[in-house]
């Protein structure tokens, strides 16, 4: 179901920006195993899939240390320094040669990614560019993308080290206003979760939330402009109405 807050001008849209976890692809149980491999390499219990999710959206570095917080009893902010340097090496090293184990592109992404990208070419067509703006380290993000048959969609594929900043930080996200002649009116955030919301915000762009992802229970918080709950409506919502 589409549910629509603030009308998005889809006739001047040019830049559509997505998010990758919880957006384009499903990278729970990857990212689950990878985290709780590292806490095992350091004698520390294993937490719950669930908990685990609920940390990602905001970095690779951000979930590794609230991971450790929680596995260790201890505040963000005081998880050992050692501990969190060998433990986040491990798990990157981990998630490399596992991130597509079990991670699946959602059902409807690349289909509507194909009738949007078509819109380029189709007469009377739209010209948009489509990009990636992950917090994911950029490497398994492009990697990921290749291995599901994404990667040939995108302009771009940014990670969470491709810039000074992360979301939701708008550096990014202008960064690639710039890079692609899109003024922030002429542009929309894909994501699932408020760091995505925020982005747009912080950014002057419109925005997109996606139900079916990791972070539902933050756009409560941070209401996008459109809300969608498959993947399959971003047709509905992005297309120019014929």
């Amino acid at each position: 179901m589409i549910r629509v807050f603030r009308p998005i001008p889809v006739e001047r849209l040019k830049l559509l920006v997505f998010d990758l976890d919880g957006t384009l692809i499903d990278s729970a149980q990857d990212l689950c195993n990878s985290v709780n491999a590292s806490l095992a390499e350091f004698g520390l219990k294993p937490l719950p899939d669930p908990t685990i999710a609920g940390f990602v959206g905001n970095g690779a570095p951000l979930l590794m240390r609230r991971s450790l917080a929680m596995a260790t009893n201890a505040a963000v902010e005081q998880v050992d320094a050692d501990l969190f340097n060998k433990a986040y090496a491990f798990f990157l090293q981990y998630y490399r040669e596992h991130k597509l184990d079990f991670t699946y592109a959602y059902d409807g992404v690349l289909d509507s990614l194909k009738a949007l990208h078509e819109l380029h070419d189709a007469p009377g067509g739209s010209r948009r560019i489509m990009a990636v703006l992950t917090n994911k380290p950029v490497r398994p993000a492009r990697g990921i993308c290749e291995g599901l048959g994404l990667a040939d969609y995108f302009l771009h594929i940014y990670g969470g080290d491709s810039f000074p900043m992360k979301k939701p930080d708008p550096f990014g996200l202008r960064s690639l206003m710039e890079e692609t002649g899109a003024s922030p009116e002429e542009t929309v955030m894909i994501g699932d979760s408020k760091v995505d919301v925020e982005t747009a915000r912080n950014g002057g762009t419109w925005s997109v939330g996606c139900t079916f992802g990791f972070g539902l229970h933050t756009l409560a918080e941070n209401p996008p402009d459109v809300l969608v709950d498959t993947a399959s409506e971003w047709t509905q919502v992005l297309a120019l109405p014929r």
